[in-house]
């Protein structure tokens, strides 16, 4: 090329001059431009020799662990034995889990009702009980909510992205969520063990100013832990019998062998 250049260089005065042939000048450009269409193409095949040579090295998208790999080296690998490895994600790691249906209509009913308070823009917080019950240090927050049920199950799925600097939760590992942010509002509680069910739906005993025993029915709502939301039938400051149901009849005198406060549910929500 640089020869055809240079060959140019010098015919071009000449021809002007008249000392050559305007088709030795032709001739000139011809190879010239002849020249520069093969250096243009070597340097196509060189930038597709390098596509090919990138291609001899597979480099993972994201940054985490591999698993173990799947192919063997040396190895031909086409499209039915393309996948080498699973690369995982360590941070942020995402937490799936469900809600069902039924689940998701009595929080409904309750925020029409005005005892259960979402939070603002629905900004939940969730928190890890990992196994063994330790929990994890790192609050996470909801960031997706898929818009259908799963027909199968009845459910659908939320997940929760977690920071994981320490690597402390791994892919496909089993952990428990909780997930805070909703309030009741002036609720009350009782435990789960004072609250019976009859023919005529649920109760609970009471024991009234002048210690006798009162049947008392209730309207029951959420699990809360350990304890159960009471939406209609008692009023703060009512005495619930745990213990001892059985050997009670209505106006019976009770004597009261151990009393316990119960604290007001003014705190966060917990579901599953």
């Amino acid at each position: 090329h640089e020869v055809a250049k240079r060959n140019l260089n010098r015919i071009r005065p000449l021809a002007k001059l008249k000392a050559l042939s305007q088709t030795d000048l032709d001739q000139a450009i011809g190879d010239f431009q002849t020249t520069a269409a093969a250096v243009s193409n070597a340097k196509a095949q060189v930038e597709n020799a390098k596509l090919n040579l990138s291609y001899c090295t597979i480099t993972s998208p994201v940054t985490g662990y591999a698993s173990s790999a799947l192919q063997t080296d040396g190895t031909y690998i086409n499209m039915s034995n393309a996948h080498l490895a699973t690369v995982y994600t360590m941070s942020p790691m995402w937490v799936t889990f469900s809600m069902s249906e039924n689940e998701e209509a009595k929080i409904n009913q309750e925020v029409k009702e005005g005892i259960l308070r979402r939070p603002e823009n629905h900004d939940y917080e969730v928190q890890l009980e990992l196994a063994g019950g330790e929990i994890y240090p790192i609050t996470g927050r909801v960031t997706f909510s898929s818009p259908n049920f799963n027909p199968s199950t009845g459910t659908f799925e939320l997940r929760a992205s977690f920071e994981n600097p320490n690597n402390q939760l791994r892919p496909q590992q089993y952990v428990r969520a909780i997930v805070k942010g909703a309030t009741y509002v002036n609720a009350i509680v009782v435990p789960q063990i004072a609250v019976q069910e009859g023919s005529k739906g649920h109760f609970v005993w009471v024991v009234t100013k002048d210690n006798k025993a009162q049947f008392r029915p209730v309207e029951v709502g959420s699990w809360i832990g350990n304890d159960w939301l009471i939406k209609n039938g008692l009023e703060e400051g009512d005495k619930v019998v745990t213990e001892g149901m059985m050997l009670l009849a209505s106006e019976a005198p009770v004597k009261i062998v151990k009393e316990v406060d119960q604290k007001p549910a003014a705190g966060d929500k917990a579901k599953k």
